[in-house]
């Protein structure tokens, strides 16, 4: 009796949620208390956010999903039901779904596209945002190069199956740090990334990746924020760091933290760095003590505005 007691609490807490267009998508959730949502990277799934999930969910209710095109979760055939929009709208279809009003929004990568959007067209719902490893040809100079390389990239996941093209994508050049670091982690990493659908691998880099508007485009956006933010980036992570600290300028409500010797998958890599300073930052919100920048530290003056 004990034992199917647990079982039918695990079995409670993971389902699936219908999306405004009627798409599918599973979820997952753990723990009590003020919710947090995780919305995961391109290369990663539900999944990918264990590490935080384990820690979290002792105080937090902690709740993580499958993008449309990552199985369980349906993977619509036709390239136009994905989109940056959907990313968004989706996440918010999680939270009315399991009766959310307010939660904490993390996402990395293509999550953290995900999670600033959030923010700025649901403000309402968010607590605070933990915008990480956000940038990918966010660069004027690089949106070209970009649209070229991530076409290229769902023309080779098309080719070779995800099962084979995910090997070359798992160990690009923000990549090879977590190898090096944790090669078990790195491991678990790839072979969950093998697994990913073909079609919807490569209909979400078509038409989340390839096509979402460049985050230069969205600075009167972020100049309006004000919801608490936490931008997180690794230092090796390059596509990322100039992205990173434009949007550090532009939001009045936001932190930048840089994690040494770092690539991409920042969660992953350093879980414990990560989850120490969403920790503290989740406390300070929740405290009323996230207040927005100080306008006397902003200055076109070097060392005083009184020289």
């Amino acid at each position: 009796p004990i034992y199917s007691g647990i079982l039918a609490e695990t079995e409670a807490n993971m389902g699936h949620v219908t999306a405004s267009d009627g798409v599918e998508l599973y979820f997952e959730e753990s723990g009590a208390g003020i919710p947090v949502i995780f919305i995961h990277e391109y290369a990663g799934d539900h999944r990918s956010w264990e590490p935080q999930v384990r820690y979290f969910s002792r105080r937090y209710r902690c709740i993580t999903y499958n993008a449309r095109g990552y199985p369980p979760s349906d993977v619509p055939e036709n390239p136009a039901a994905y989109g940056q929009d959907m990313a968004r709208t989706d996440a918010l279809a999680i939270l009315d779904h399991l009766g959310i009003d307010k939660a904490h929004i993390v996402g990395l990568s293509m999550g953290g596209f995900a999670a600033l959007h959030f923010g700025f067209y649901h403000a309402d719902r968010a607590h605070s945002l933990v915008v990480a490893g956000c940038g990918y040809g966010a660069e004027p100079d690089k949106r070209a190069q970009f649209k070229t390389e991530a076409n290229a990239t769902a023309d080779g996941i098309e080719r070779d199956t995800m099962a084979v093209y995910g090997r070359v994508y798992g160990t690009g050049p923000a990549r090879v740090q977590y190898q090096n670091k944790d090669p078990r982690g790195f491991n678990e990493f790839m072979d969950q990334l093998c697994e990913h659908s073909t079609l919807g691998s490569a209909n979400t880099m078509r038409g989340v990746q390839a096509s979402r508007p460049s985050l230069y485009d969205l600075q009167d956006q972020m100049r309006k924020l004000v919801v608490p933010t936490l931008i997180v980036n690794g230092d090796e992570d390059d596509p990322c760091l100039a992205p990173g600290m434009m949007m550090k300028s532009l939001i009045q409500s936001s932190a930048h933290v840089v994690l040494p010797r770092t690539g991409h998958a920042t969660n992953l890599e350093e879980p414990a760095l990560f989850n120490m300073f969403l920790d503290n930052f989740f406390h300070q919100v929740e405290a009323g003590k996230w207040a927005l920048r100080d306008p006397r530290s902003i200055t076109s003056s070097i060392l005083s505005d009184t020289t």
